[in-house]
């Protein structure tokens, strides 16, 4: 099982970092014998699994139930889980009561939260302090959807400018990596090349240090697919096909 000292030495020996999500016992298996690096509990489930319209009414509960369950399931994977909205934006102290909640319940390696502004730089900052690895997320960030919708970001040099400082600030903070979702490719390209820590991108082109999928937009489950996620396998409508025949035989007195 890589650690998160390892993750991080898989940047200068030019090794890529493979990372999915997984919501439960099952898939979270599946994805560990194929051999991924990392596994996220992200907040994602929220809609892959919970069937909410985004990602923030997703409990600190619900999240730990599901992170339990992946784990139960991972023997080699590191694993991180999101901090779900509102469970460590309110002040530092709730941040490490949700953080520290999250690593002694779940069995979880790290915890990763949205945003560089300055608090949130901050709250990285105490938490690694006290012994919880983080890593950041920056970009196209899911519970700030009210404010920046599901848009790239990243397209204004204002913006391009505010994107790199984040990211050397969350480094700076002790992150040990950053998510870089939904932005322009040469920009993931220059965040890159500028920091020591691994970047792992998610609709961010193919120079950063790593990639991440929501696994079930990778297995085609989803009713609507994200423009930067491909889909390997059609899996809903395999998934169909399989029922209808199974209908059709118990139909037909064959079941």
């Amino acid at each position: 099982m890589p650690t998160v000292r390892q993750l991080l030495q898989f940047k200068p020996n030019g090794k890529q970092i493979v990372a999915l999500t997984a919501w439960d016992f099952a898939i979270a298996q599946i994805l560990d014998e194929a051999g991924v690096d990392l596994i996220l509990v992200g907040d994602s489930l929220a809609m892959v699994t919970l069937g909410y319209e985004n990602t923030l009414p997703l409990t600190l509960d619900e999240i730990v139930h599901h992170a339990k369950a992946v784990k139960r399931g991972v023997k080699n994977a590191l694993i991180v889980v999101d901090l779900p909205f509102l469970s460590y934006q309110t002040s530092i102290e709730v941040a490490i009561a949700s953080a520290g909640r999250i690593l002694k319940e779940t069995g979880a390696q790290a915890v990763k939260l949205e945003g560089g502004h300055p608090a949130m730089v901050a709250t990285v900052a105490r938490l690694v302090e006290i012994g919880i690895p983080v890593m950041g997320h920056i970009g196209l960030t899911p519970q700030s959807v009210h404010q920046l919708g599901y848009r790239q970001q990243g397209r204004e040099q204002i913006d391009r400018d505010r994107l790199i400082l984040s990211a050397l600030a969350l480094e700076s903070a002790g992150a040990f990596a950053i998510v870089l979702e939904h932005i322009p490719a040469d920009l993931a390209k220059s965040i890159s090349h500028q920091l020591a820590i691994p970047t792992i991108g998610i609709g961010a082109g193919a120079d950063c240090d790593g990639q991440i999928l929501v696994t079930a937009d990778l297995l085609g489950l989803t009713s609507r697919q994200p423009p930067f996620a491909k889909a390997y396998v059609d899996l809903r409508a395999i998934i169909a096909q399989a029922v209808q025949d199974y209908s059709a035989e118990v139909n037909g007195g064959r079941g």
